[in-house]
């Protein structure tokens, strides 16, 4: 199994960064996992959501191939982080596809992005910034390989 995680533009937080590195490198310990930074809508004012929404779909669907594509809804299924590793698990004995995991901008993801996933996962049923999500993303699959594998991980 290979990982990409995708989500438009580039973490502006510096303490959120280095947490996305520091998940990053324990995932890539056990699998590898790219994180792609695409294109980023910029100027546009946010009443204008559906263009911003386009303009990063766009960047988004550029590194799209056949890869099994999860998209982050709020409107999605949740699940257990043990339910979440066997998910992973089962798609990993099931195809040799890559998984992206998609993330939307501050203002989430357009129709289009959603409709061509193949799965839509919510993390939680509360709102989160857009880049705390990624980080709770990041430690999630941490999480699941770490019991995919064995290794303890604490609760």
């Amino acid at each position: 199994m290979r990982l990409r995680i995708l989500w438009p533009g580039k973490t502006k937080n510096r303490e959120i960064r280095n947490l996305q590195q520091h998940y990053l490198e324990r995932i890539n310990h056990m699998m590898p996992c790219e994180l792609v930074q695409t294109k980023e809508a910029r100027g546009i004012e946010e009443k204008f959501s559906d263009k911003i929404k386009e303009i990063e779909a766009k960047g988004l669907e550029k590194h799209f191939r056949d890869d099994y594509i999860i998209c982050l809804f709020d409107g999605a299924k949740e699940m257990s982080s043990k339910e979440f590793a066997d998910y992973l698990n089962d798609l990993d004995s099931g195809s040799a596809r890559r998984i992206s995991f998609v993330v939307g901008g501050f203002l989430g993801l357009s129709e289009r992005i959603l409709k061509r996933s193949d799965f839509l996962l919510s993390l939680s049923r509360m709102t989160f910034s857009h880049e705390l999500t990624r980080i709770i993303l990041l430690e999630q699959i941490y999480r699941a390989l770490s019991l995919l594998r064995g290794r303890q991980y604490a609760k």
